[in-house]
């Protein structure tokens, strides 16, 4: 941890969760947007491949920063929802939303992070999926949850950390931290490898 120091980590995310959790491990860093990336991916890519290509779709507008400025580290992540065959991003709108969280009702489905983390040295890519069990939700529950959390900045319309999760969630298998946005855990990790 103490040679991560010698170096300017940036994360490139607007998500203040992402931000919390990262703080919260003890790491200093320093938030920087570039431009909103279009998050859109080839459709033959398996559900890990989506988040970890759309993770280094947004380390892309850095890459010139860090080969100019050999004490940049960029993390950058994104995290999908994986519900019967679909991926489910953030939703559009409070029908799109709805649409999102009776898809997820009474089962269970997959959150997956992928994270980027890039240097003039070299670029790490990795993945993180989280096993997660909704109980039935009943149409108030969700009217009420959007109506006042509006949760259109979050992958598959909830944030787990929310009252939809204190409400709904039965059960997770995996890392908490990853639903919430970031795998935290995984991420110390490979930073202290890095």
């Amino acid at each position: 941890m103490q040679n991560l120091n010698n170096y300017n980590i940036i994360l490139a995310s607007k998500s203040p969760r992402r931000s919390q959790l990262l703080s919260e491990i003890g790491i200093d860093f320093s938030v920087e947007i570039k431009e909103d990336v279009e998050e859109k991916y080839p459709s033959d890519l398996k559900h890990e491949d989506i988040a970890v290509f759309l993770s280094q779709l947004k380390a892309k507008p850095f890459l010139v920063d860090i080969q100019n400025d050999s004490s940049k580290i960029v993390i950058t992540a994104d995290t999908i929802v994986c519900a019967k065959g679909k991926v489910l991003g953030k939703p559009k709108d409070k029908a799109e939303a709805t649409e999102m969280l009776k898809l997820l009702s009474g089962i269970k489905h997959q959150v997956i992070s992928g994270v980027t983390i890039s240097s003039k040295q070299k670029v790490v890519s990795f993945s993180v999926s989280t096993d997660v069990y909704f109980k039935y939700l009943t149409e108030a529950e969700i009217e009420y949850y959007i109506n006042n959390y509006k949760p259109f900045d979050k992958a598959g319309a909830y944030g787990i950390q929310e009252w939809i999760g204190m409400i709904g969630i039965e059960k997770i298998e995996g890392s908490y931290f990853n639903v919430v946005g970031l795998p935290v855990q995984r991420l110390y990790e490979e930073l202290n490898q890095f």
